[in-house]
């Protein structure tokens, strides 16, 4: 028998078929989204939405799935231990059936010896995710301007762990930090994305955050005002 939604055991399968099947279902969906600061959204979005805001407008107003719950629970300056550490509270008392997670530029700070740590953070908070029968979904972290994020030089590194654990796992995985890589080499123009000159994406870095979280889930579309928020 398939379980009911929001149920932490929403019976669909898992990855990305699972996401396409939840969204194909009439009943709801809770959707959890945790991280730190660029999730949470506050401040250097300037009064404008956050990717996650985006995300909820796409699918409970563009998508009609009216009452579908959109939950953010980031918080600034997190990272792996902090999220484990309250992962009861922010996460699974939701009972989500997908579970959106981006970590690492605060993690990145420990450098080359916090790698392994922070794989095996990432890789508990996946096993937990699952064992509550929700889909995780892993997110990338965006580039940063170097000249002033010094303390982030090894974010790329972090970056590949987050891939690494996703294959590990079979998460589905949301490559930010490629499409950002790709889409804005030149890290003058990046500068375009981020609101502080730094690391946090102002109002055009969320929509790109958006529109690349839209395309992985299979939710991008041409005739969509949300996804079609201009990046420049």
């Amino acid at each position: 028998m398939v379980g009911p939604l929001g149920s932490g055991g929403s019976g669909v399968a898992s990855g990305s078929a699972g996401i396409k099947e939840l969204l194909s279902r009439k009943e709801p969906a809770v959707w959890v989204f945790t991280g730190d600061d660029i999730t949470q959204g506050a401040a250097h979005t300037k009064g404008t939405r956050s990717y996650v805001e985006h995300f909820a407008e796409r699918v409970r107003w563009e998508l009609k799935r009216m009452r579908d719950l959109v939950i953010n629970t980031g918080v600034s300056g997190e990272k792996t231990d902090g999220i484990l550490a309250d992962i009861d509270w922010r996460i699974l008392r939701h009972k989500p059936d997908v579970v959106s997670i981006m970590l690492g530029t605060n993690d990145c700070t420990l450098g080359p010896v916090g790698q392994a740590l922070f794989k095996k953070n990432l890789t508990n908070l996946v096993n937990k995710v699952m064992g509550a029968g929700a889909i995780p979904v892993l997110n990338t972290p965006n580039t940063v301007y170097l000249k002033n994020a010094e303390t982030r030089g090894d974010l790329p590194a972090y970056a590949q762990v987050v891939r690494d654990v996703a294959q590990a796992t079979k998460a589905v995985l949301v490559d930010h930090y490629n499409f950002w890589e790709t889409s804005q080499p030149d890290q003058e123009q990046l500068l375009a994305w981020l609101d502080d000159e730094q690391l946090h994406p102002g109002p055009i870095g969320h929509r790109a955050l958006a529109r690349q979280l839209f395309t992985v889930l299979d939710i991008f579309a041409d005739d969509s005002p949300v996804c079609q928020l201009e990046l420049q």
